[in-house]
């Protein structure tokens, strides 16, 4: 049985803000194409537009992939516009709630800050938002209204230096202010800590994304209040890990809460131990070679053509390698040991072979489990 949802206290429209922000274009060119954010973004909009938010408070910034035409008027998703309306336009809106919705390319930085890029970044100046120093902002007596908040943010929060950038990311801490006890802020991450955001370009939207909305339409009577967060992180959570046993996706969405009360990250539901796929996937990521495109072909090319012909394959490397392991399970599980002969013979490494090695035993058990009758 579904546990009751808790009461939404009623709120006045009119002390709404939203900053609503889709990027699926980059001034960097097709490779970094998303389809997805910007229709997720609209359909957001649409959500609190119907809950009776006046326009002028729905701050919509979009940057939509052809032939999507979006149906309202909206603001440019570049650096400098985002920025004047987190820093200047915002801060000094007079209201209780702030909603906001990122969709969009992110990167987790050196410093462990979530880099969201702009859509005039480029390969050689990566403009983008730091989400972190934004947080901060918006949790002092810089933004002296707006004390409800809840931002809700897909995008990936893949490690810097595994993207091997040519330049690194450029400095853009917000200006913060002096710290105070009077925001109740609330985040939900799509991906967590150092890992990809699952986006479906055929459907053309993301998997966080669609989640969110399906569970906010389901409390559309309730808007434009806040839900609870952690009723709705707990929703959230259970649809993903259900598509982490499918393996449709390898993320692990987070929450963190801060408010007078209580500052705190709240844990995942489960443990790497029970998915098999994740540990697999991750102690393939732990070879340095898998970043490579050369050198991940030379691997599969050298399970033979029985083998790789078959296989599916993806530009980027996490994708690629749960591709194959997916594959590779759900044909033949006895063909996993002949990825791991090629993989130590390539790095010998005695913790990661070690690690792998468990990981392949269970992820073998687990699909020659799935394959028996009953």
């Amino acid at each position: 049985m579904t546990a009751p949802r808790p009461p939404v206290v009623a709120q006045d429209p009119n002390r709404v803000h939203a900053l609503i922000v889709g990027i699926e274009k980059y001034d960097a060119g097709s490779a970094w194409d998303l389809p997805g954010p910007a229709r997720d973004a609209l359909a957001f909009h649409r959500l609190l537009s119907r809950a009776g938010v006046p326009d002028c408070q729905l701050r919509l910034h979009l940057a939509p992939l052809a032939p999507f035409t979006p149906d309202v008027p909206y603001r440019p998703a570049d650096h400098a516009t985002l920025r004047r309306a987190l820093v200047r336009e915002l801060a000094t809106a007079q209201g209780d709630i702030l909603w906001v919705w990122w969709g969009g390319h992110g990167v987790l930085d050196r410093a462990d800050h979530l880099r969201l890029l702009c859509s005039d970044a480029t390969t050689g100046d990566k403009v983008a938002l730091d989400l972190d120093t934004a947080l901060a902002r918006y949790a002092g007596d810089a933004v002296p209204a707006l004390t409800e908040q809840l931002w809700l943010v897909d995008a990936c929060e893949t490690f810097e230096e595994a993207l091997a950038f040519r330049d690194p990311l450029p400095d853009d801490a917000l200006p913060v202010g002096r710290r105070n006890l009077a925001h109740r802020q609330s985040m939900l991450r799509a991906a967590g800590r150092g890992r990809a955001a699952a986006n479906d370009p055929v459907r053309a939207t993301g998997l966080f994304s669609e989640i969110l909305l399906d569970l906010l339409k389901d409390r559309a009577a309730d808007l434009p209040a806040l839900p609870d967060p952690e009723e709705l992180f707990s929703a959230v959570r259970a649809r993903v890990a259900a598509l982490r046993e499918a393996g449709r996706t390898l993320q692990h969405p987070e929450i963190r809460l801060r408010s007078p009360q209580r500052t705190e990250t709240l844990p995942p539901a489960e443990d790497r131990a029970t998915s098999p796929l994740l540990r697999t996937v991750e102690a393939m990521m732990a070879y340095e070679w898998t970043a490579d495109p050369a050198e991940r072909q030379a691997v599969v090319s050298a399970l033979g053509p029985r083998i790789h012909a078959t296989l599916p394959r993806h530009s980027k490397a996490r994708t690629d390698i749960t591709g194959i392991l997916n594959a590779l399970g759900r044909r033949r599980p006895e063909d996993l040991w002949e990825l791991y002969d090629v993989v130590v013979s390539v790095d010998d490494d005695h913790d990661r072979s070690t690690e792998l090695a468990a990981a392949l035993r269970e992820f073998a058990t687990y699909h020659t489990q799935r394959r028996r009758p009953g």
